[in-house]
């Protein structure tokens, strides 16, 4: 399984000082930047929890299901 918190708390950190810098490159106040970034990151980090979270029920799931059909067919050749 793939760790939520770590990988979405890194995509904010990077969201942050991307979105910070590119305010700063494009002339605005260090408070927009700031408020911006901020936002972005926050966004940034629910959205990228749901896809690892998304990510984790579709291996789970491939996972049980192999399972499944392994005990299957083991049944099938007794």
């Amino acid at each position: 399984m793939l760790h939520v918190r770590s990988i979405a708390v890194s995509t904010a950190v990077v969201c942050f000082f991307a979105v910070g810098l590119i305010g700063s490159i494009s002339g605005l106040s260090p408070w927009a930047c700031c408020e911006r970034a901020l936002l972005a990151a926050a966004i940034v980090y629910f959205a990228a929890g749901a896809a690892v979270r998304a990510v984790n029920t579709i291996l789970i799931q491939a996972i049980v299901d192999r399972q499944i059909n392994k005990e299957r067919t083991g049944e099938d050749q007794s």
